[in-house]
């Protein structure tokens, strides 16, 4: 029986006791398959609970409950579990083991955990609960002195968001932009999430598509209200306490990010192909390869490329607002780029598109979606968006429109624009429909429109998928990866950016980018420096800009910004072992590649107001420096010791600190008990198992650390096609003992040198592996993968190599 099933036969069974449309006393129960309905008069109360810490609550006031498709979730059914439930004194109890359920006489709803503590309330004199007002539904809840909130998706105001007002609904937002063009970052709404997490040890998702308006304490400093405007009063309750179980609760419902190909975590280069808007004239597939060429030549490694919206043709209907397929008539053969750019080694190349149709000089694909019914249909015009609710439209759109460009060689899309669907356009004064329904769906467009590529090409390419959008909403991470929208080259938006990347972490978006150096305007070349450092510590690197003719491109900001450009680009890829194990954390657990601090650390308040500083995976604290001509950073540090990344300075953590940071230097630092998997570097992916792998080991602590490894393309992973390989660290008064276990699991990642690199502070006497003494040779040879170690005493480093197959096991014992 399906969920509308349910609730139709439920409802006449209801009906025909009298329980539901007469006047009954209030709060009813009825029990159907681990359902519980209250209902009273003609509002009902329905609760299905998920698991012991999830469970799910809708309201209806006259009695009806919607049946669509959800765009939010990873699936349309979740499994329920019986809970014990109890009634006294008008009150409802449902107590799943880790919380208990309470509902009161008036259907308000207080949620305690098994030590009796309170979570979350509703009710007392506020007379606080669900509401419904016109066709605005929400509820109001109870606000503890201690509690900050988390969440909400992309943005770029604030981290912690207690004392604040929000509105989400997807777009750029429409208040006036700042004196010199640029977007205003307290409306910036491109990727917003419905949920939060309280630092009380519980989450609340908003399962509704309409806009929806939160206030977490400012009109009133003891409640939390939130609506929408429109659609049913539909939420998830979650119980962690702790943010990692929060984040895997909401991940399980809405999904998790499947991993991208290997090579998709090193750089992505996008292009205006020589000419941005107003100089298409200058474009040409010669600048593309070149592009490329001179990359390669360069030694800085990349991976994959995008052509931006002017490899096209702008069409006779929406200009550069829409989608012709057509090649623009200074791309004289596509085909022989996509050639050379796989021939150089490029891994992935996509193109940039619109959600709208158009006619273009040789190809009317408007005129003939239209005739077709496969646009969404508008109040005054038969439309021009694509219907990616429609799957017939989606595969005339695909057969029609994408082939064209997928058969001469493009991989991929960069889908953006999708929050022009209902609401203004960022490059026009496109509206798009304005009906109900498309309020309704204005939200969801975004994630319908990423899916419909990501599936396609994932089959098309016969490899994992990826797609590259700017809007999104709940869900928006099945489809990845987002960035972060086109924010100008200046240090003003600079801090923001972070904060957008801290926030959509903490709303379940692990793959996350950003403009390195800014979009807009020409950027000051230690701007781009600085942004750099960053960008080469996001989840997805990536470099692209409009300013004509720097682009972004790092030889165009001069010798040093180059320099630097490089150096973190190369130990980018050195890290990709790293950042690849991180990934599959967040495949498997929902936690982010860049995590916000409050999520490893929610009971120190000072992590609260951190929103400049951030976790890289769990081993790294990254701390980009934000203002012009800094020398020195302040940084606070967790609990812990913390070593500085580049010279092993240790430093006490729950404490702050003034960080000697000049140009070249981005503050970085790792925890003790750090083990990092690096590779040797590259120039690309080769689609090969890693070869030599480097253990930077930090001591201090006792800790292990599990590599992940698969073939890097396919989707075996999901089913258990990898392999993981424990490292443990232990430290001993005498000795160190590190260990490297047996690979475990399907894939065979073959035999190979591991190198372990110590950052030892003791005196060193003697290096044994497996019970053989090793001797002492030559730094190079250790790092050529020769069996034996390197002590070099005044960067107190020691270096062991030892070559290891998958199936056995490495014993170092470091006297």
């Amino acid at each position: 029986m399906n969920t509308k099933q349910f609730f139709a036969a439920f409802f006449i069974l209801l009906a025909y006791s009298g329980q539901l449309f007469g006047q009954s006393t209030a709060n009813n129960l009825s029990q159907s398959k681990n359902s519980y309905v209250l209902s009273s008069g003609q509002r009902v109360l329905v609760l299905e609970f998920h698991s012991p810490e999830v469970f799910r609550a809708r309201y209806s006031w006259d009695g009806n409950f919607e049946d669509r498709y959800s765009y939010m979730l990873a699936q349309q059914e979740f499994p329920l579990i019986q809970v014990k439930q109890s009634q006294k004194d008008g009150q409802h109890t449902f107590d799943t083991g880790r919380i208990k359920v309470i509902v009161n006489e008036n259907q308000q709803i207080s949620v305690y955990d098994q030590s009796g503590t309170l979570l979350s309330g509703e009710g007392g004199d506020s007379g606080s609960g669900a509401f419904q007002s016109d066709a605005a539904v929400g509820a109001v809840k109870s606000l503890h002195a201690d509690e900050h909130f988390f969440g909400f998706g992309e943005r770029m105001d604030f981290v912690d968001q207690r004392g604040k007002e929000l509105s989400l609904n997807v777009g750029r937002g429409l208040g006036r932009p700042h004196i010199i063009g640029a977007y205003n970052v307290l409306e910036a709404n491109y990727a917003p999430v419905p949920f939060f997490m309280s630092t009380r040890g519980y989450g609340i998702f908003f399962h509704n598509t309409f806009a929806s308006h939160w206030d977490l304490g400012s009109s009133a400093a003891e409640e939390i209200r939130f609506q929408a405007d429109g659609g049913e009063l539909d939420y998830f309750f979650m119980y962690g306490p702790d943010f990692s179980r929060l984040l895997s609760h909401y991940t399980g419902l809405t999904g998790r990010s499947p991993l991208v190909p290997r090579f998709a975590h090193g750089l992505h280069v996008g292009t205006y192909s020589g000419g941005t808007w107003g100089h298409e004239e200058m474009t040409s597939t010669h600048y593309v390869v070149e592009l490329a060429r001179r990359y390669r030549e360069k030694g800085i490694p990349f991976d994959v490329l995008h052509l931006d919206s002017t490899w096209r043709m702008f069409g006779k209907n929406g200009g550069s607002g829409a989608t012709s397929f057509e090649w623009r008539e200074t791309f004289k053969d596509p085909q022989s780029m996509f050639d050379s750019l796989y021939a150089m080694d490029v891994n992935m190349v996509g193109l940039h598109v619109r959600p709208r149709f158009d006619n273009g000089n040789e190809l009317d694909l408007l005129d003939q979606a239209r005739a077709k019914g496969h646009v969404y249909p508008e109040e005054d015009n038969p439309g021009e968006f694509v219907n990616f609710f429609d799957e017939e439209a989606v595969d005339w759109w695909w057969e029609n429109g994408v082939m064209r460009i997928a058969e001469t060689g493009a991989m991929f899309l960069k889908t953006d624009e999708g929050s022009a669907f209902g609401r203004q356009a960022n490059e026009s004064n496109k509206t798009g429909p304005t009906s109900l329904e498309a309020k309704r769906l204005h939200n969801v467009f975004p994630v319908a429109y990423a899916k419909a590529p990501y599936e396609r090409f994932k089959e098309y390419n016969g490899m994992r998928g990826m797609n590259h959008t700017r809007e999104g909403y709940a869900g928006i991470q099945r489809y990845p990866f987002i960035w972060a929208g086109d924010w100008p080259s200046e240090w003003q938006y600079y801090g923001p950016v972070i904060k957008a990347g801290i926030n959509i972490g903490l709303s379940g978006v692990g793959y996350w980018s950003h403009n390195m150096g800014g979009f807009e305007h020409l950027a000051d070349p230690e701007l781009f420096a600085r942004w750099v450092q960053f960008g080469m510590f996001s989840p997805v690197a990536h470099v692209f800009g409009m300013d004509h003719p720097g682009y972004k491109e790092p030889w165009n900001y001069g010798a040093e910004a180059e320099m630097i450009f490089t150096k973190y680009d190369k130990l980018r890829y050195q890290l990709i072992p790293y950042i690849y194990t991180t990934a599959f954390q967040q495949y498997s657990t929902g936690k982010p590649i860049m995590r916000a601090l409050v999520l490893e650390h929610q009971e120190d308040y000072n992590t609260y107001g951190v929103e400049d500083q951030y976790y890289f995976g769990d081993q790294m604290i990254v701390a980009p420096v934000l203002e012009k001509e800094a020398q020195t950073r302040t940084v606070y540090l967790p609990e812990g010791t913390w070593y500085d990344y580049w010279d092993g300075t240790a430093y006490q953590g729950k404490d702050y600190y003034n960080i000697v940071s000049p140009l070249e230097k981005l503050p970085l630092f790792v925890k003790a008990g750090a083990i990092i998997p690096m590779q040797d570097e590259v120039a690309y992916d080769n689609k090969q198992a890693y070869g030599t792998i480097t253990f930077d080991i930090f001591p201090g602590e006792n800790s292990s650390y599990e590599l992940f490894e698969d073939d890097g393309l396919s989707e075996k992973y999901m089913e258990g096609g990898y392999s993981l390989t424990k490292v443990e660290l232990e430290e001993h008064p005498e000795a160190l003992h590190i260990s490297i276990g047996a690979s475990q699991g399907d894939y065979d990642p073959g035999k190979r040198a591991y190198i372990i690199k110590v950052h030892l502070q003791d005196q060193l006497s003697a290096v044994r592996v497996n019970d053989h003494s090793l001797a002492a040779i030559g730094l190079q040879e250790v790092l050529a993968g020769k069996t034996g170690y390197f002590h070099d005493p005044e960067q107190q480093i020691v270096y062991v190599s030892q070559t290891k197959a998958p199936e056995s096991s490495l014993s170092f014992i470091l006297e």
